[in-house]
């Protein structure tokens, strides 16, 4: 009977430690799931910043480079599936489209020389490059809250319990798209004579 009872008692330990731990892996994957939301939201709040930006600038160069509808729809089409992007995968697939976009119109702006010189196109410029460096800083703190998350629930005992609790792997990583990859080719125009 004795023996029963000590084999009752560390079976109760054994299980009480692990329900411990358990819910203390489950409360800190809960806590990173939900950095890398917030931290996904902040990313969007960017992406909507520079979405709305990006109508003025390309308004300001189509008085300049009225030719160039191709570049101004191209702009529009990726806005256009950034701003209806339900998803963070989708969202990032359509924020490498409007990269590229963005990328072939300051193409173009180095083709009008008269275009660097207005000022209301200088201050969008500048607005967007401020934008642009949000973004920057803040695709690199939600990749970091990824990673942690993922390291966080592949570790073991913690893969086990992600297991149990339906946690999975989060792999909507922003990454540089091929477009982003090729250094841009600037052509200047030739010198008057």
């Amino acid at each position: 009977m004795k023996k029963g009872l000590v084999v009752l008692a560390v079976v109760v330990i054994v299980a009480l430690m692990v329900g411990g731990s358990y819910v203390s892996s489950r409360n800190e994957m809960v806590r990173k799931n939900e950095t890398v939301k917030s931290d996904w939201a902040q990313v969007d709040v960017v992406l909507q910043r520079r979405a709305d930006l990006i109508p003025n600038l390309v308004e300001a160069v189509k008085g300049f480079a009225a030719q160039e509808q191709t570049v101004f729809h191209d702009i529009a089409a990726a806005r256009s599936a950034l701003l209806g992007a339900q998803t963070p995968a989708d969202k990032i697939a359509a924020n490498g489209q409007l990269d590229g976009a963005i990328g072939r119109l300051l193409l173009i702006v180095e083709n009008y020389p008269q275009l660097k010189s207005n000022e209301n196109f200088l201050r969008l410029q500048d607005e967007l490059a401020g934008t642009e460096n949000r973004i920057a800083v803040e695709r690199k703190r939600y990749n970091d809250a990824i990673q942690d998350y993922n390291t966080y629930i592949g570790l073991f005992p913690n893969s086990i319990f992600a297991g149990w609790a339906g946690f999975q792997r989060n792999n909507a990583y922003f990454t540089a798209t091929e477009a982003t990859r090729e250094a841009p080719k600037v052509q200047f125009p030739a010198p008057a004579r």
